[in-house]
């Protein structure tokens, strides 16, 4: 029997997120490939494609599966999205590495326009994600947006079906896919401020399982971590879900780790920003802080 077995979802992404992982160990240890098996898992979140996240129950539904199998000691780590994994984790289970962060950025993807200003009037975004649709309505209110459910080949099938005029992607989805050249744009953050922890991949373990520890810490990427782990912060401070329309982007220069987060109103009309900068080691307080502060401001138009 393999000696590590890694639990992921079965989408073709999350399958080579997962074959990442598998060959950063066998690099990193001398592992031989067969010591290490891909397990792939069916979550509700995968199952369930005709209702929007928001209304089933949020982001946990695409790791509940696979973190009950990993408590249950069927496999030693699991693979996620970050971006993926509610604020808190179940009791017992910890981030034990995250790997070297892809371009956390938007791609803008459309047939039809080369950017979101150049949509005509009354065009239709196709988004499942209620981020993307509050940040494109405070920059086009007059935009129409339609339920985009379903992996990356399944979202940019309906673009090309003409579901939508135009979708949102995440660079780093695309890139680790193959798929860079669909991209029409990429957003720049000044325009549309990423998901928390976009782009960053995490191992999840069990906390009292040392072994698969100390073999996931050897490929940690610091500067990754630090980043997510200041976002994530920002997430918990705001009770955050994938109900709530929140965005946060944490960067580092040397020790110097600046952090932007805001939350809107899912119309996007009203948007409550706080910005940080300070020393990496502060991180987790950062993001705390600016997460309490956008809390203060937006009151009950954001509450969660």
């Amino acid at each position: 029997m393999p000696r590590l077995k890694i639990g992921t979802r079965g989408s073709p992404l999350a399958l080579a997120q997962a074959r990442e992982t598998r060959e950063r160990l066998i690099a990193a240890h001398g592992l031989d490939p067969a010591d290490i098996e891909i397990v792939p898992f069916t979550t509700t979140g995968d199952r369930i494609k005709d209702r929007p996240l928001n209304e089933i129950g949020g982001k946990g539904l695409f790791t509940k599966e696979i973190e009950d199998a990993l408590l249950a000691d069927e496999i030693q780590l699991a693979v996620h999205s970050m971006k993926d994994l509610p604020a808190n984790l179940p009791d017992g289970l910890t981030i034990a590495a995250v790997l070297s962060r892809e371009d956390p950025r938007d791609a803008f993807i459309s047939p039809v326009a080369n950017s979101v200003a150049e949509l005509k009037t009354g065009a239709t975004i196709g988004s499942s994600s209620v981020r993307r649709t509050a940040q494109v309505l405070r920059l086009r209110s007059d935009l129409k947006t339609v339920q985009f459910r379903g992996n990356v080949e399944t979202r940019l099938r309906k673009l090309s079906e003409g579901v939508a005029d135009a979708t949102f992607l995440a660079c780093a989805g695309l890139s680790r896919l193959g798929l860079a050249d669909k991209i029409t744009a990429v957003v720049p953050v000044e325009v549309m401020l990423p998901a928390i922890a976009q782009g960053a991949i995490g191992i999840e373990i069990r906390e009292d399982d040392e072994a698969t520890r100390k073999l996931s810490t050897i490929i940690n990427h610091r500067e990754s971590e630090l980043a997510v782990i200041c976002e994530r912060a920002f997430l918990k401070a705001l009770d955050g879900s994938c109900r709530s329309p929140l965005a946060g982007l944490a960067t580092l220069n040397g020790n110097a780790l600046s952090f932007r987060g805001h939350a809107l109103t899912p119309d996007g009309v009203h948007c409550f920003e706080a910005t940080r900068a300070g020393s990496a080691n502060d991180a987790a307080l950062m993001g705390k802080e600016a997460g309490m502060e956008v809390k203060a401001r937006g009151g009950a138009l954001i509450a969660f």
